[in-house]
């Protein structure tokens, strides 16, 4: 199961687990209150999964690409790990699966406190658009992961401040109806 926490304030290797002392989970609730979705799937066989092939059909991801972030794998490795790292939002949904490896992604919550998900090989998650977020690698420094999206891939990502975007008007006015 997909583990959630709040992190601390620490400015040390963003590749550490940051948990505050005391510790403070994140349910699977709280993610989801924040728009926040996640999926545990078969990952040695997600060619052929039919969970992924069902959840693909239902939420009309109709593209995806399979992405490796390693020092020997990915062109401009350092500046991309910076890329991922910088708090931005994006205007459509961002849907991540791990197929290998291991990551965090962090997402702010209705307060503007970080909380921080581990991912593993298995765990599929949905960020929503308009939410800031942040993605690094985690200390095994490795991660193979499916992309998708709905229609055709738009990679901009918006670093913060960007909240005179629509899709973050409207992630603001869905936190204020879930908090009712």
């Amino acid at each position: 199961m997909v583990e959630a926490w709040y992190m601390d304030e620490s400015g040390s290797d963003q590749r550490a687990p940051h948990r505050q002392e005391p510790h403070q989970p994140v349910s699977l609730e709280q993610l989801r209150r924040l728009g926040v979705f996640h999926w545990k799937l078969d990952a040695d066989n997600y060619e052929t999964d039919p969970d992924l092939a069902r959840i693909r059909k239902e939420k009309n991801y109709s593209w995806m690409d399979i992405i490796t972030i390693h020092k020997d794998k990915l062109p401009n490795y350092q500046d991309k790990i910076k890329i991922f790292y910088e708090e931005h939002l994006h205007l459509d949904d961002e849907i991540r699966y791990i197929l290998e490896g291991s990551g965090y992604f962090d997402v702010r919550d209705k307060d503007d406190k970080w909380i921080r998900i581990f991912m593993e090989k298995g765990d599929m998650i949905t960020l929503p658009a308009g939410i800031y977020h942040r993605f690094t690698l985690d200390e095994n420094n490795y991660v193979k992961a499916m992309r998708l999206f709905v229609g055709e891939p738009v990679w901009t990502a918006y670093n913060r401040p960007a909240d005179h975007f629509p899709a973050r008007g409207q992630y603001m006015q869905f936190l204020a109806q879930a908090a009712q």
